[in-house]
């Protein structure tokens, strides 16, 4: 066994040194999530200098998404086996360089391989669930990995720094021939990126744990077969890769539609990012008190309720009359605060969903959350991947903005209605008798 590594099992108590590796990881995983959706603000501008249609701008976000969903479950095996500490370490630096290199990019297929490979940032996401669960004992693990979830909040850092630093910074050259408006902001990224992975090096412990370090790969993808696993997957694809899709567009559509600076644009977008980020720990503490199964009946509700108002477009109904005369009826227009609060609705049902599947993670595969969360993690960010051109095309072919919440409408259906036929039909198997009743049979009178 190697002296910096600990085995622990899958029931083990908190380790001493567990709060330094929640804070930094949640630390790291903050800015990392930061640097893997910094394309949302950036490529308003990006799109103007390199005279990019949508379509093309959405694959900058989508190739970035993709490479940093694709490795998440080989990235929680290997955590299982050497420890967060490492894999968190190599993340962090790996990241630094193709970030710096963005701000050198001229022209899109350059810009296309640094996206992508800046992308590896995502998948910290599944380093840090697989290296706290192994820190933390089951009481307090749920709230470790709540908090920790909460770095998604990090989405919203290049919407509040980098529209004024863009705009004050443009036309600017500094050391070593960077410069300044959306080039700058990269070049940030990969300075912080270094310094928090030397903070994370002299803080975190030295002796790491590990829950998996002698099991044999094949044991830890057996898990995987379980169509419950599939599921959960296609739940996270609703509440995360939607997530992640939506902080990368917003910024775009309220330029776009509601004709706002970016500066505006990214602050709205942070009013969707806070809570779907921030809410997440009350989302894990809500599926301790009532069940993750009620927490998703809930977030599907809101889902499906706030994406089916946003979906229908401006406009009106006109009756042509036996006459031919044509009136026009039931006005609708979305005004931008409205649509605000159903995009911020919209964000706190993806922040409580967000908990309550992986919830179920350790609850249901307690020997395997590296290689299950790694999995779902890895499917719901492909999601995130698929989502942004579905946006774009959706709308060149349908000629509606809106048909973006139509897709996350028909996605989240989908969902709602797969988990509520599993659970009736668990249900039944438990309570044959009922299997064909509505309503509860009356007990017969006492005479």
């Amino acid at each position: 066994m190697n002296k910096s590594l600990i085995e622990v099992p899958p029931i083990h108590d908190t380790g001493k040194g567990a709060g330094r590796v929640l804070t930094m990881s949640s630390v790291a995983f903050t800015l990392m999530f930061a640097v893997w959706l910094m394309f949302g603000i950036l490529g308003v501008p990006i799109q103007k200098e390199f005279g990019l249609s949508d379509e093309q701008l959405s694959w900058v976000t989508a190739l970035a998404v993709l490479n940093g969903s694709m490795w998440r479950l080989p990235a929680g095996i290997i955590t299982e086996r050497i420890g967060g500490r490492k894999v968190t370490l190599f993340l962090l630096f790996a990241t630094a360089i193709p970030a710096y290199l963005v701000s050198f990019a001229d022209n899109y297929a350059m810009l296309l391989v640094l996206a992508f490979l800046v992308g590896f940032a995502g998948n910290l996401f599944s380093v840090g669930t697989a290296w706290n669960s192994a820190w933390f004992g089951k009481e307090r693990q749920g709230l470790a990995l709540g908090v920790f979830g909460a770095g998604n909040v990090g989405a919203s850092v290049t919407k509040f720094i980098g529209p004024p630093l863009i705009a004050a910074t443009v036309g600017s050259t500094y050391v070593l021939g960077v410069q300044g408006g959306w080039r700058l902001i990269p070049v940030i990224y990969a300075v912080l990126l270094v310094v928090v992975g030397i903070a994370t090096w002299a803080i975190v412990p030295r002796v790491d744990r590990a829950t998996g370090a002698s099991k044999p790969i094949r044991e830890m993808l057996r898990p995987l077969s379980n169509v419950r696993v599939w599921r959960f997957s296609l739940y996270y694809v609703a509440v995360f890769g939607a997530y992640v899709a939506l902080s990368a567009w917003l910024p775009k559509y309220y330029v776009d539609n509601f004709d706002v600076s970016l500066t505006i644009a990214g602050l709205l977008t942070a009013t969707f990012i806070f809570p779907a980020s921030l809410l997440r720990p009350v989302g894990g503490w809500m599926s301790d008190r009532w069940g993750a199964r009620k927490v998703m009946y809930a977030t599907f509700g809101l889902m499906l309720a706030s994406s089916g108002i946003l979906m229908m477009p401006n406009g009106f109904i006109t009756i042509t009359h036996p006459d031919g005369a044509q009136t026009q009826h039931m006005h609708y227009t979305m005004s931008l605060f409205w649509f605000v609060v159903l995009v911020f609705i919209l964000g706190c049902a993806m922040g409580f969903g967000k908990a309550a599947v992986f919830k179920h993670i350790p609850e249901y595969f307690p020997d395997n959350v590296g290689s299950v969360g790694g999995l779902v993690g890895m499917l719901g960010g492909l999601g995130g991947f698929f989502l942004p051109p579905l946006f774009a095309y959706t709308k060149t072919w349908s000629g509606f903005p809106t048909s973006t919440f139509f897709c996350i409408f028909i996605l989240v259906a989908i969902c709602g209605l797969w988990m509520h036929v599993t659970i009736v039909k668990m249900l039944h198997d438990k309570a044959p008798d009922l299997a064909r009743s509505i309503d509860r049979p009356l007990e017969k009178e006492h005479s």
